[in-house]
């Protein structure tokens, strides 16, 4: 038998929105491995065996992915959202680069799934609705200081911006530092969207502008979308739809 991996995408939490590839990659194999709470969500059964790890291991959970694949299991490797966005599909390429050349050989399929970004836009309307870009926050692998270039740079050009990774409890000021750096060039009124928890039991939306944002309204768990300067807001009974027209200039 020949071993294959899949990396996999489980959505921002909701089951109902695990596509139906991944579901039948799932029920297909031998190993899933991933961060302790994504594989979590995979329901043990006879024959498949779970591997979960801590966060800060990516590239050994890639290599040994690619191992068991090699030796013939059928492998999935879990990510929350979608696997290509700050995730686990670009740490199994960089250890297939880096690697023995038969994993070259592997069948390897990236499976898409549905990241908080997106989960977060739609829950509140569409504040992605024209040019965006998506931004982690993180400065585990990259320094503050590109970080910071980033953001300031994504003002300057007057994206929507979507903060993956925005608050911490080893890192709490990099919001708060983000935030700072967008006033400068974005003034106090782009409306900010802090979704936490989307799509499960612990959803919470809240919008306020950016001249009241502030670090603590986000956690791990949380999306940050800031507007751009055309992002509007419609009032309704009930909470407010943000969005971005299409033809904003």
């Amino acid at each position: 038998m020949s071993g294959r991996l899949a990396i996999a995408g489980l959505g921002p939490g909701d089951e109902a929105l695990v596509t139906p590839e991944v579901q039948d990659a799932l029920a297909q194999a031998t190993d899933v491995i991933g961060y302790i709470p994504y594989v979590a969500r995979v329901a043990p059964r006879p024959g498949l065996t779970l591997h979960a790890s801590d966060n800060r291991v990516e590239r050994a959970r890639a290599e040994q992915a690619l191992a068991l694949a090699a030796a013939g299991a059928r492998v999935v490797v879990v990510s929350s959202g979608d696997p290509g966005v700050f995730a686990m599909a670009a740490a199994v390429f960089e250890a297939v680069e880096a690697g023995p050349a038969p994993w070259r050989a592997l069948d390897i399929r990236v499976l898409p799934g549905i990241t908080a970004m997106l989960a977060a836009a739609a829950r509140a309307g569409a504040p992605l609705g024209h040019d965006f870009c998506a931004i982690n926050l993180s400065d585990n692998l990259k320094p503050w200081s590109l970080v910071a270039r980033r953001v300031a740079l994504a003002a300057a050009a007057d994206f929507a911006i979507a903060f993956y990774n925005p608050r911490s409890r080893t890192r709490p000021e990099g919001l708060d530092r983000a935030l700072a750096i967008l006033r400068a060039t974005c003034g106090d009124d782009r409306p900010v969207l802090f979704a936490r928890a989307v799509t499960t039991a612990d959803e919470a939306l809240r919008i306020v502008p950016l001249g009241r944002a502030s670090g603590d309204m986000a956690d791990m768990r949380t999306m940050v979308i800031v507007g751009s300067s055309q992002t509007r807001i419609v009032e309704r009974p009930g909470g407010s739809w943000l969005y971005t027209p299409r033809s904003a200039s």
